[in-house]
């Protein structure tokens, strides 16, 4: 199965699962997301690709991010991005573009972090409160990402979504410096 097959299952599937979930029949996610119902038909029948325009609408009308339903798996608590995984959403002919690096869902508040870790460095972290995510994006270096004791090398170009509820460590042992961008989704105080 090609990776465009294989991307247009992932999509059916999930847009089937969660239009599911969230209780919406074809008429009422149609209304939602300004799509067809023939359209919506097709894609859960993985019998088109539609545009990234389509594919916008149908995430923010069922309440998800793009990488939710375009994700081939779902399960895993850490999930390693390889940087040919990350996904060119636009570009233009100049050379401007923007790409998708890793997502997850998430409410709350949601804080950005720059990170540098020199050569046998490491910073650890008491488990956050229940339902914490944390994104990263390394941009030199390697990352050894440790998450209630296993360790995942994310090297220069990866990114990282894990759930941080767990003791977590960011570990340096390479001996060039670590960079990375890292956000931080904290659930709602109820």
């Amino acid at each position: 199965m090609s990776d465009l097959d294989q991307l247009t299952q992932s999509l059916a599937r999930n847009l089937r699962r969660w239009r599911g979930e969230r209780g919406f029949t074809l008429d009422a996610l149609a209304a939602r997301a300004g799509v067809s119902r023939g359209m919506i038909i097709q894609i859960e029948q993985a019998r088109t690709n539609p545009s990234v325009g389509t594919t916008v609408k149908l995430a923010d009308a069922l309440g998800v991010s793009i990488t939710t339903l375009l994700d081939y798996e779902q399960g895993p608590q850490v999930r390693i991005v390889p940087a040919d995984q990350a996904v060119r959403m636009w570009s233009t002919p100049a050379g401007s573009h923007t790409t998708l690096l890793v997502g997850t869902e998430a409410r709350g508040p949601l804080e950005l972090w720059r990170w540098v870790l020199l050569p046998g460095e490491a910073s650890s972290s008491d488990p956050h409160p229940p339902g914490t995510t944390e994104l990263l994006h390394v941009t030199a270096g390697e990352l050894t990402l440790v998450v209630d004791g296993e360790p995942h090398a994310v090297p220069e170009g990866a990114s990282a979504a894990f759930e941080a509820s767990v003791p977590h460590v960011y570990r340096n042992e390479g001996a060039e410096t670590v960079e990375m961008i890292m956000s931080v989704s904290i659930p709602p105080v109820r």
